[in-house]
């Protein structure tokens, strides 16, 4: 990866969604959760990020106080957002403000805490290669995160409702990067997700 894509990409950590499957009671964060090591699933999400892109914003949903706390510490720049609750898109959108002078930014999820910093680098480089959207796959399957350069910023801007950046996916060329992880498809949806993740 070349230093200044690395200097200049900025990353957006999606950490504001609410969690509703792994405890629908609400009493309990999934991206707080302890993971094989001890290490909460949105901070190792958020230091895989860290490891290749300086500049990370964690979006957080208000009353996250701990959370934030924590990826403050690690090195992100949080940034609540209000409208957390109308989805995923509006959290993206709000982050892309945060950080509107990019030249390109690396999607990632906060309950997806195996993916390899390896497979961030490799985006990047994509993007750096002259790639507008970059993907990448694992044994044909494509994962997150998502690294969008700026030419798609309006489009990213436009976006609405909970499925994130996926309807681009499906509408504009993307540049498929093969990689060995398996950890672009394995996300923190539910406790059993969590406990089979607990020796990774």
């Amino acid at each position: 990866m070349t230093e200044n894509g690395a200097q200049s990409f900025t990353g957006i950590l999606l950490a504001a969604g609410q969690g509703s499957r792994f405890d629908p009671a609400g009493r309990r964060n999934k991206l707080m959760q302890p993971l094989g090591d001890g290490v909460p699933v949105a901070l190792a999400a958020a230091r895989k990020l860290l490891t290749v892109l300086p500049n990370v914003v964690a979006v957080v949903r208000p009353g996250s106080d701990l959370l934030a706390q924590q990826l403050r510490e690690a090195g992100c720049r949080v940034s609540v957002c209000e409208a957390a609750r109308d989805g995923m898109a509006a959290s993206l959108v709000h982050g892309l403000h945060a950080a509107p002078q990019a030249p390109g930014w690396v999607i990632a999820l906060a309950d997806m805490p195996w993916v390899e910093a390896a497979t961030i680098a490799a985006l990047v480089d994509a993007i750096d290669d002259g790639a507008q959207i970059a993907v990448p796959t694992f044994e044909g399957r494509r994962g997150n995160p998502v690294a969008f350069s700026r030419g798609y910023l309006p489009e990213l801007l436009a976006l609405r409702g909970d499925k994130g950046a996926r309807s681009l996916l499906s509408t504009w060329p993307v540049t498929e990067v093969a990689t060995g992880d398996r950890g672009i498809l394995r996300d923190v949806d539910t406790q059993d997700d969590l406990d089979r993740g607990a020796g990774s």
